[in-house]
């Protein structure tokens, strides 16, 4: 295993506590949770409390988005693995400020049972949570439903904690989140596995040499896998299959991302951003502030992901919106 850990039984609780210390100006541990990390730049003015989180491994997810104007609170599970329902609850008793709370996360099924529990013992207390769950990957399901949530999480995040910046109501920052979450198209690829920290072995294997297009972050099956490609093919099949769902009208503004699944050199990454930048370009789409790094990763995965958001105006607005977070700044 190719990872600086201690006992792997402890990295998450380690990690949590490395990443509080080194960004204590902008979080703090719950007071009795330590699953549940909390804004120290929170408005304590009303408005709706934004809560993000799901498995740890895929930092800056979720940790690295909490912050002023940004999420109020992340909940952290172990790795790959959802958060129980008490820290959901607790994370919502700590902000809440009368206005109910919006959970945000992947659609993964375990992180819908335990988020659904936390938000029914809040519901017990008076407090009112509503949920919307995150589905840009656009390989992983027809259905759009079932769809999983990966890089695109963050544009989701930004856009819902923006409406609640503004002082919008619950249902109204939901609304806001739904639109962007429907606008928001992400496909990546896989070169290798990533390690589990407590067996140190890899989730899946896969040789040197291949790749494999659609593969999910926690190693879900993608398309199909075969030997790898010069990165200007690998990026237009990316493309094609974003493309096809997105129906991007001619002159489209549009964000893009081109996210890092934590193994992949930002050489490689600024690359494939050259190759959507020129695909994108040529097509007549306008990008706006376009961002490359490692934003949603899977530990030490090699590979990335591409992901494309339809800006209308108000989708710009509150995408554009003044933040300050560890791992985002406007």
């Amino acid at each position: 295993m190719r990872r600086l850990i201690n006992d792997g039984y402890d990295a998450v609780e380690e990690m949590l506590s490395g990443y509080v210390k080194a960004h204590s100006d902008y979080v703090k541990f719950h007071p009795e949770d330590e699953r549940v990390v909390i804004s120290n730049k929170m408005s304590e003015e009303p408005r709706v409390g934004i809560i993000i989180g799901g498995g740890t491994g895929h930092e800056p997810l979720f940790l690295g988005y909490v912050g002023e104007d940004f999420a109020d609170a992340a909940v952290c599970g172990n790795v790959n693995t959802s958060p129980s329902p008490e820290p959901c609850y607790n994370a919502v008793k700590a902000v809440d400020r009368g206005k109910g709370c919006l959970y945000l996360y992947g659609n993964y099924a375990g992180d819908v049972l335990n988020f659904d529990m936390g938000a029914e013992m809040a519901a017990e207390d008076g407090i009112r949570v509503e949920t919307v769950t995150i589905k840009d990957d656009v390989y992983s399901s027809k259905n759009y439903e079932d769809r999983r949530g990966v890089a695109g999480d963050i544009f989701v995040f930004k856009a819902a904690a923006a409406a609640a910046a503004k002082g919008y109501d619950l249902d109204r920052v939901v609304e806001a989140a739904e639109k962007t979450n429907r606008n928001t198209f992400s496909m990546g690829v896989a070169l290798s596995s990533a390690t589990v920290p407590v067996t140190g072995k890899t989730i899946f294997h896969m040789e040197e040499g291949d790749m494999e297009i659609g593969m999910g972050i926690h190693g879900e099956p993608g398309i199909e896998r075969s030997k790898l490609e010069p990165a200007d093919k690998v990026v237009d099949q990316l493309l094609e299959h974003i493309l096809e769902e997105a129906k991007l009208d001619d002159g489209s503004e549009i964000k893009v991302l081109v996210n890092g699944l934590g193994g992949l050199p930002l050489m490689d990454q600024y690359i494939c951003y050259r190759r959507v930048e020129e695909a994108l370009t040529e097509k007549g789409y306008k990008i706006n502030k376009p961002m490359v790094g490692n934003y949603a990763t899977s530990m030490d995965m090699i590979g990335m992901s591409i992901t494309i958001v339809k800006l209308d105006e108000e989708i710009k607005e509150l995408l554009d919106a003044p933040c300050d977070t560890p791992y985002w700044k406007e």
